[in-house]
């Protein structure tokens, strides 16, 4: 398998990677994290300009690319400054409206890629863990419409989203795959209630509440029951992208904790130079290598049309992750002693961040089990 990115990705990646590095730098990354709405419209109107959120979507769906590598090479570069902008939810919803959205929803397409519109998932219920079958919330069919009553937890972006994509149970017990369907829900819709907070890693995300929501027929994304599949598929390809961001948040704490050894002097000399030191340090960047490769075998099947192949694959991603990001966070702040924990450091929101990465979208454990569970199917 040739693991050489073409050269419009060499070139997305090189340019996404220097307009981080020289536009989006630690404080303002912080000033960003502290504004009103938890992030910069302004920065997504320019990522939105660069390209960068088109990339995440076929060229059909208006967009640049929609690859799985194309997924990774932005998410990435989004990782090495710690962008708090809303590209994972804006994928996700994109990626369910493009396919599965009638020509009407699908215009929000372009809202998205153009960077006028902000998108959340509304999936996370207070009782449902990890598992996408677990809906409580419900629709029923209306005169008008639908009406949707429920509780969607940890929405992330969604305290200041322009659109929702809810699930909801149309049919069938509150366990089962059948019986799902997603809806468009707009901010604003009578009934739709929010309460935003923050997060560990300076990220943002709200609770709803839908108390006798009435939409129109046309919110219902894709076919009545049959929304598990979708959402799946949106899903799978928010876990290749936070995947992706975790490897580059990963050579930033990396570099940042190589430099501090060779910088950092006790008894007259570079930490860096003890073996213990050494061996500790090697051992985290044959973990990040390891990192990396399951996040190509991701990328590479993210879009394969055998189910078990592909959930398998992003499963086994999602788990080498979670155990990894732990393990470079973790020793990355060991080896810089004390300092490592002080909130003025770069090095102290990576961890936080590799940290909240493995709870996204599924920990450690929820990936190791599905992918067993998988196997056996």
């Amino acid at each position: 398998m040739n693991f050489e990115h073409t050269e419009d990705r060499r070139m997305l990646s090189d340019m996404l990677r220097r307009f981080v590095a020289e536009q989006y730098g630690f404080t303002t990354r912080m000033r960003n994290v502290e504004s009103p709405q938890g992030y910069s419209p302004d920065f997504w109107r320019r990522y939105a300009e660069l390209g960068a959120i088109g990339a995440l979507f076929a060229e059909d769906d208006g967009g640049l690319g929609g690859a799985g590598f194309d997924i990774s090479v932005v998410f990435e570069a989004l990782g090495r400054g710690l962008v708090v902008e809303p590209f994972l939810d804006a994928l996700m919803v994109g990626s369910a409206i493009a396919a599965a959205g009638s020509p009407a929803q699908r215009e929000a397409l372009e809202g998205l890629i153009s960077g006028s519109l902000t998108a959340a998932l509304a999936q996370a219920e207070p009782e449902s863990g990890y598992d996408l079958d677990r809906v409580a919330t419900r629709a029923q069919r209306s005169a008008d419409g639908w009406v949707l009553d429920g509780a969607k937890a940890v929405v992330y972006a969604g305290e200041h989203a322009d659109l929702f994509l809810v699930s909801a149970r149309t049919s069938g017990d509150q366990d089962d795959e059948a019986g799902i369907s997603l809806f468009l829900v707009g901010r604003g819709t009578p009934g739709l209630a929010l309460r935003g907070y923050g997060l560990i890693d300076g990220g943002r995300a709200a609770e709803l509440v839908l108390d006798k929501v009435q939409l129109a027929p046309g919110a219902l994304l894709g076919q009545e029951g049959a929304g598990h599949a979708l959402l799946e598929r949106a899903v799978g390809r928010g876990i290749l992208a936070l995947c992706a961001e975790a490897v580059g948040a990963m050579d930033c704490a990396r570099d940042a904790t190589l430099e501090y050894l060779r910088t950092r002097r006790q008894f007259g000399t570079p930490i860096g130079s003890f073996q213990a030191l050494q061996h500790r340090m090697a051992d985290v960047l044959l973990e990040i290598e390891q990192a990396r490769s399951a996040v190509i075998n991701a990328a590479a099947a993210v879009d394969h049309p055998d189910r078990a192949t592909r959930e398998r694959a992003l499963s086994a991603a999602k788990t080498t992750i979670g155990r990894i990001g732990t393990l470079v966070a973790e020793e990355c702040i060991q080896l810089h002693g004390g300092i490592g924990m002080t909130w003025e450091l770069p090095l102290a929101h990576y961890a936080k961040r590799l940290v909240m990465i493995d709870h996204q979208l599924g920990d450690e454990d929820h990936h190791l089990r599905r992918y067993i569970a998988l196997g056996q199917a």
